[in-house]
Order: C-alpha cells, then sequence, then structure tokens
C-alpha cells in the first residue's frame, strides 16, 4: 500500500484504491544483520520467559481475568494499582523518550509485528516461493500442481506458527502451568481455553498471512502518535536529497557533477517492507527498518561513492534549517523524568508488604457493652498474600490496652493465597476520651510487622 506524497507530506491511499500487494525484496547488509540479532534474541526471550519462575512465581504474567500480574517472579494485585501507575507512567515516559531521540526505531526493530512479519513469515516465503521477483510471478502466473503445492506448504507453516504464538500470548495471561493443562487434559475440561487458542490461532495467522504491513500503516497508532513526538533533533531514516539530487544513471568510476549520487536503481524502494520510497521524504509509513539503508550502501560500494545516501539523519538536518543546532534540553528533561518515575517504581516495588490487607468495621455495627463491661467492636478483614510462600501471622493491636478475639482462626496465608477474618477488639470502658479512634492492627508474621492496618474504634466514653 503505498502513499500518495504531496507538498503537505503524506497521503493514505483512499478508501476506495484497491490494495497494492508488496512483494519486498530479500534484506541483506550490515543493519539487517544486527535486527536479526536484536530479533531472534527477543524471539528466545518471547519463548522462554512463560517457563521461567522466580520463587515459584512466573517470570512474566498478565492474568488479566483472576486479576494477578507476575514480574520478575513478584505477585501483583488489584491492592498494588498504585505500582502499576508507576509502571504505566515509565512505559509512557520511555516511549516519549525513546521516539524523540530515534524516531520510529522501535517498529523497525523490537516490535513483535515486525519481528514476526520479517523474521519468521516473510523468510518462510523466501525459503518456498523465492525472493520477490519470483513470488510474484508464482502469484500472477498459472495454477499449476507446483503452485498450489507451494501455497498449501507455506499456510500450512503459516497456521502452525500462528498456534504456537497462540499458545505462547495464552502462557502470558494464564501462566504456562494452566496452559499445559488445557493442553494435557480432555478436551472438554477446557473448553474456553481451547475456543481462545483457536480465536488467537485465527488472528495472528489472518495478520502475518494477510494484513501484514497494513498493521503497521493503517491500524496502529504508534505511527501517528510518534508525528508529536519527533523534534528537530529527532534521528530518522532519510534520503540525502542535497547529495543524491539529481538522479540519474552512472557507471562504475564515472564523476559527472551534474548527477547526484543516486542512480535511481530503485532498489530501495524493492527492499521497503512497506512499499514507500524513502527519496520521496518523512513519511508515515517509514517503520525505520533500514533495509534501504543496507540496499543504498550495497549500490554505492559498487559505483565508489560514499555510504549513507540513505541514513540517519535529524529532522534539522533534512529540512535544512539555517543556523541549525543540536540542543538535547528536551530529551534530557525527558530522562530527569524517566530517572525519578523508575525510582519511585523501584522503591515502592521493593518496599511493598508481604501481605496486602483491607481491615473495614463490620457494616452497620456499633459498639457492643459486654456483660464484663468491657466494649468491643467487630471487624473484617481480607487478606492477600504476596510473599510469594506460605506465610504464618497473627493480628495485634497496636495499642496494648486493646485486646482480639478471632471468630474465625487462620494462623497461615497459602502462597499467592487470601483469607477473610471477622474478629473482635475488645478494651476496657472508658480507656478512649473520645467516641471514635484511630486505631491500628498490625499483621505480624515472624516477630516482624508486615502490615500495619488503619480503622477507628467506637466507645461510649464520648457518647
Amino acid at each position: 500500500m503505498e502513499a500518495v506524497v504531496n507538498d503537505n507530506g503524506p497521503v493514505l491511499p483512499s478508501k476506495g484504491k484497491k490494495r497494492t500487494w508488496i512483494y519486498a525484496k530479500k534484506p541483506s547488509g550490515s543493519f539487517y544483520n544486527a535486527r536479526q540479532y536484536v530479533g531472534y534474541s527477543l524471539l528466545l526471550f518471547l519463548f522462554a520467559a512463560p517457563f521461567i519462575k522466580i520463587n515459584g512465581n512466573p517470570f512474566v504474567m498478565f492474568n488479566i481475568v483472576e486479576r494477578k500480574f507476575s514480574i520478575f517472579g513478584n505477585m501483583f494485585f488489584p491492592q498494588d494499582l498504585h505500582i502499576f501507575v508507576f509502571g504505566t507512567l515509565i512505559i509512557l515516559v520511555s516511549i516519549v523518550l525513546f521516539t524523540a531521540i530515534f524516531g520510529r526505531v522501535w517498529c523497525g526493530w523490537t516490535c513483535p509485528q515486525t519481528i514476526f512479519m520479517e523474521l519468521v513469515f516473510r523468510r518462510i516465503e523466501y525459503w518456498i516461493e523465492g525472493d520477490w521477483t519470483q513470488q510474484k510471478k508464482l502469484n500472477n502466473g498459472p495454477n499449476t500442481d507446483a503452485r498450489a503445492w507451494k501455497k498449501m506448504l507455506k499456510h500450512t507453516i503459516f497456521i502452525a506458527i500462528s498456534f504456537l504464538i497462540s499458545n505462547i500470548f495464552l502462557s502470558y495471561i494464564i501462566g504456562i502451568d494452566a496452559l499445559l493443562k488445557i493442553i494435557t487434559d480432555p478436551i472438554d475440561s477446557h473448553i474456553g481455553g481451547l475456543i481462545a487458542i483457536i480465536i488467537f490461532t485465527a488472528l495472528f495467522y489472518a495478520v502475518f498471512a494477510f494484513v501484514r504491513e497494513i498493521v503497521c500503516t493503517t491500524i496502529c497508532p504508534y505511527g501517528r502518535f510518534q508525528g508529536v513526538l519527533l523534534d528537530d533533533q529527532s534521528l530518522t531514516v532519510a534520503y540525502n536529497e542535497e547529495r543524491g539530487e539529481p538522479r540519474g544513471k552512472q557507471r562504475k568510476g564515472e564523476n559527472d557533477e551534474h548527477k547526484g549520487d543516486c542512480i535511481d536503481c530503485n532498489l530501495c524502494v524493492h527492499v521497503c517492507p512497506t512499499g514507500i520510497d524513502i527519496r520521496n521524504g518523512i513519511q508515515l509509513e517509514c517503520v525505520n527498518c533500514t533495509a534501504c539503508i543496507d540496499a543504498c550502501d550495497a549500490v554505492m560500494e559498487k559505483i565508489n561513492k560514499p555510504k549513507r545516501l540513505i541514513g540517519f539523519y535529524s529532522l534539522g538536518q533534512i529540512e535544512g534549517k539555517k543556523g541549525f543546532k543540536k540542543s538535547r534540553v528536551r530529551h534530557i528533561i525527558y530522562a530527569i523524568i524517566l530517572c525519578f518515575l523508575m525510582t519511585g517504581f523501584g522503591f515502592m516495588l521493593f518496599n511493598r508488604s508481604l501481605i496486602g490487607g483491607s481491615l473495614l468495621r463490620a457494616t452497620g455495627s456499633t459498639y457492643q457493652i459486654r456483660e464484663d463491661g468491657t466494649v468491643s467492636n467487630l471487624y473484617t478483614l481480607e487478606l492477600i498474600n504476596k510473599s510469594g510462600k506460605e506465610i504464618p501471622f497473627e493480628l495485634v493491636p497496636e495499642d496494648r490496652k486493646l485486646a482480639i478475639q478471632l471468630v474465625n482462626n487462620v494462623g497461615k496465608l497459602s502462597k499467592d493465597g487470601s483469607a477473610k477474618i471477622s474478629f473482635f477488639l475488645i478494651g476496657e470502658k472508658g480507656i478512649f476520651e473520645k467516641y471514635k479512634t484511630d486505631i491500628r492492627v498490625q499483621v505480624v508474621s515472624e516477630g516482624e510487622v508486615v502490615e500495619n492496618l488503619k480503622t477507628t474504634f467506637i466507645s461510649p466514653s464520648g457518647s
């Protein structure tokens, strides 16, 4: 899907225009080799992470259904919302900072869509159907048996890989143990899980077999979002028009002062996975994959011209602004904000309590005068174990003038478990001067206070 470029910038094709199928030439070069190291390392992590456990907890898990999340083996629950808020802010500021400095490099180098598309699915196409010209010839050619076998083999492999990805994706949501149960147990025991796997498989297959680059050029909002993040200092893949124009065919060793270095070979267009011509200027569809840089550098080497006719340039350099000077003030401000957020996130992460609790007075209740003349208040306590192991505990009032009488005695919290406890706080009549007095109940485990819960105690002395 090629963009139409006018004086006002890139314009997406109109809704009525038929989609142009993109046949990308197989890339090669130093940047592509670096992308493979980065991409395959991330793929290895993606497939290995669900199997890694720390203290019995998944290394990474986002169980939205049960509202349980695990990051680096630490379990998080809805009570840890403030930590997630900081985590979300860190991700947003990181995106802003990364984009402001390096443009859309995330899309071309680390985005899962690009990694799977360029380093897995498209390589399978190269292996089965050949390079871009062979693929185009095959698709436009007659329906032969050879063509049918190649298509069947390709799409069978696509479906198999999509099925594998869907299982890995699901393991990040429900955990690898729950996924293995779905796989090994009888089908009728996990109909919901089977349906989820089928839906994810169909979705991934449709994206990588048919939707492809449209995810980057139209569906994903990040391409449009980056427009407000770029400034004169932002680096982006661009064509050096001043050096390259006017274009014209050249031979090795030829030095025509009236011609630019661009020989108009169109290799930069042929290798582009989104089908744009980088020589038309900054475009929304460019994902900074650097395939065009590798292709152009190879041509420059052959004609004995300097490399980087296409390369990483700042927007100020591309636009040729007079008096352009590099300034990092904006980037420094983003970095300072990011450091502040990461410091706060780290403090909250490593100083959070092992047990989360919610202590409430029994709904609609007031104090009670007992037969022995003491005053009691009824409370309901909900505890969640966030320690990653079984933990013993006891409840102790901070004010030693009060005593606790448990209605249901719970002395341990199972790993990642929770408990609901009812108890009375009992004190002598007249120990508090006010009708309502703020008090605290401590949750003590192995002699250490792991949680301090605040509530109120009602007594008749102030009435």
